[in-house]
């Protein structure tokens, strides 16, 4: 199996490597892809240096996968060419999302859609990840109507520049800035790019993705997406309303069922999720969960992960897996 990653250089690419390494993922041939400015490179996996190539040289060798964590217009620009040369993108980026004619996926929930014919597979936003993971065994058994999320984002989905930034700011230091506003000491409703409806394009990310996911639009997400000063983990206060009513204890049970996903739900003890016990884990975790006294058929949880983990490289890798299980490359 010859595997490259594209954008082995960044914080994802970073996280990449060591989840195939943990995973044993079977390579047989890797390639480590990289702008420009890296080409030459060293860089190690598993023991071993291995030289960034540029992206040109990656289509020529023509891996079976590559996945992407490159930004939105190198996936754009690139995809298709490994696509045309027989590779299986598997990609980290918003540029295939929704794209109609590309399957956007979270093994647990939707793999069994994929075939081999899918060459640019898109992988979701971090936040709706972790979301969906909890949701869908809920919306199954009692049928979502609305869900209103707010989250609580870490700075490393913003990238290396914006947790120097942070790191900057504890020191002390004048440095760089990631984001219009100092973000130690504050909070940020403000992730990604205004849009003319006031919204940020990573809300419409979460107002978008679930139901494309679910195949199913009816439903419907309405989102607040803020920045915190932690380091990593994402964290989101979810409610949701259903069509049919629910017991607590029987939502419990479902999601302490649902591979993938731990309840850490028990306010005698203070057991609840967050981010810094989520760092470095595969799991999406969930707690707080309570009924919703002022809406008939109603729930609020708390739900955090890794988003560099499942949020974003593990997802991709799973995906990966997938396909190399049941035969699709």
């Amino acid at each position: 199996m010859k595997v490259a990653v594209v954008g082995a250089t960044g914080m994802v690419g970073e996280v990449m490597l060591n989840v195939l390494k943990e995973r044993s993922f079977p390579i047989t041939e890797l390639l480590l892809v990289a702008s420009e400015r890296s080409v030459g490179k060293k860089l190690a996996f598993n023991g071993k240096d291995y030289t960034i190539i540029g992206l040109s040289d990656a289509v020529t060798a023509k891996p079976d996968i590559a996945i992407f964590s490159a930004g939105g217009d190198t996936s754009l620009e690139w995809a298709p060419k490994f696509a045309e040369v027989g590779t299986t993108v598997i990609d980290n980026s918003s540029a295939w999302r929704m794209d109609p004619t590309k399957k956007l996926i979270v093994p647990e929930i939707n793999a069994h859609e994929l075939t081999k014919e899918d060459k640019i597979i898109a992988n979701p936003n971090c936040s709706t990840i972790q979301m969906v993971m909890v949701l869908a065994p809920l919306h199954k058994k009692y049928k979502m109507k609305r869900v209103v999320v707010s989250t609580y984002q870490s700075v490393s989905g913003t990238g290396l520049k914006a947790v120097q930034q942070l790191e900057n700011e504890i020191a002390g230091i004048q440095g760089e800035m990631a984001y219009p506003y100092p973000i130690g000491r504050n909070a940020l409703p403000h992730c990604d790019v205004f849009l003319e409806n006031g919204y940020t394009k990573e809300e419409m990310k979460l107002a978008r993705e679930p139901q494309k996911i679910f195949n199913d639009k009816s439903f419907s997400v309405t989102a607040t997406a803020v920045r915190i000063p932690t380091a990593g983990g994402h964290s989101e206060s979810v409610n949701v309303e259903f069509e049919n009513d629910f017991e607590l204890s029987e939502i419990r049970k479902i999601l302490s069922e649902t591979p993938g996903v731990v309840v850490q739900d028990n306010t005698d003890t203070n057991t609840y999720p967050m981010p810094i016990y989520a760092h470095g884990k595969d799991d999406v975790f969930v707690g707080r969960i309570r009924r919703d006294e002022t809406q008939r058929n109603s729930l609020n949880m708390w739900i955090v992960a890794d988003n560099l983990r499942k949020g974003a490289a593990t997802n991709a890798i799973q995906i990966g897996e997938y396909l190399i299980e049941n035969g699709l490359i």
